[in-house]
């Protein structure tokens, strides 16, 4: 998403139903949120269909917007809302507010190697990133959420948790896990594949 066209969208003519302007705003917002729906939902018509739900959801609601947040993160969570409802739908098994009654200390991975001693392109590999995007489809949804829009969608600490209407505190707790989670499937996956490479730089 680029800041400039975003800090430049006009509410003002959005709540006037300016067409031109919401295009804009969609143009502009269409891709992260249609990112966010993939990693979250994990098919493409799901995705689309949050994605649609969620515009339809901003353009009828936009007049209510009271600018608590600034706009991005309101469609954040409208979006974040609707791919929540989704999956409440598709896993009605899943708790996905709870943080679970862990101690931070048993999150610690069991495996931990050090990636620094991996060559650039090793690190950087079709194959890796694959598999990086596959644990993070694997994450429980209520850490992978967080994780999405906190570390790939890069919102701060504040705006994920207004978007995720969690407290700061939880949803630190929930990227540490989700962090630590990753790490240990990406340890295991270069341990295992890199051993050489990193037996040499013990």
């Amino acid at each position: 998403m680029n800041e400039t066209d975003a800090r430049e969208i006009s509410l003002e003519a959005l709540r006037a139903g300016d067409r031109d302007e919401f295009a804009r705003l969609v143009d502009v917002y269409s891709g992260p949120i249609y990112r966010l729906g993939m990693r979250m939902l994990g098919r493409e018509q799901d995705a689309e269909d949050m994605l649609q739900n969620t515009f339809t959801k901003v353009l009828q609601h936009i007049g209510g917007f009271e600018q608590r947040s600034s706009l991005s993160t309101w469609i954040y969570r409208i979006a974040t809302n609707e791919a929540l409802m989704m999956l409440r739908r598709m896993h009605p098994e899943v708790n996905l507010d709870d943080d679970g009654n862990e101690d931070d200390e048993n999150f610690t991975p069991v495996q931990i190697v050090d990636w620094g001693a991996l060559p650039e392109d090793r690190l950087l590999s079709g194959e890796a990133k694959q598999m990086l995007d596959r644990s993070i489809q694997n994450l429980p949804e209520n850490l992978r959420l967080v994780f999405v829009l906190r570390d790939i969608e890069g919102l701060s600490i504040k705006e994920t948790s207004e978007a995720l209407n969690l407290t700061e505190t939880n949803v630190k707790t929930r990227l540490l896990r989700a962090r630590l989670n990753l790490r240990e499937k990406l340890s295991a996956y270069y341990g295992e594949r890199f051993p050489r490479e990193l037996e040499e730089n013990e």
